[in-house]
């Protein structure tokens, strides 16, 4: 199963938005703290095996666990 990894920072309302929602979808991801990351500039960063999906953007996760891409069920 291919991990998902969320960059975040503690004052984005959208990563907090997304957890949440991931959470509510039982979905398990790891969290990593972006707040001094340089090459992270934009979060919240979903990387899922190679894709990356930049924003709150949850139909693209869900369209990633659909194609199997993620290694997902």
């Amino acid at each position: 199963m291919t991990k998902i990894r969320i960059y975040s920072t503690a004052s984005c309302p959208y990563c907090h938005a997304l957890m949440d929602w991931l959470d509510g979808q039982n979905i398990k991801y790891e969290e990593i703290d972006a707040e001094n990351m340089e090459d992270i500039d934009i979060v919240p960063l979903t990387v899922i095996g190679n894709t990356k999906i930049t924003g709150f953007d949850h139909p693209a996760i869900i369209e990633d666990r659909k194609s199997g891409s993620a290694g997902m069920p």
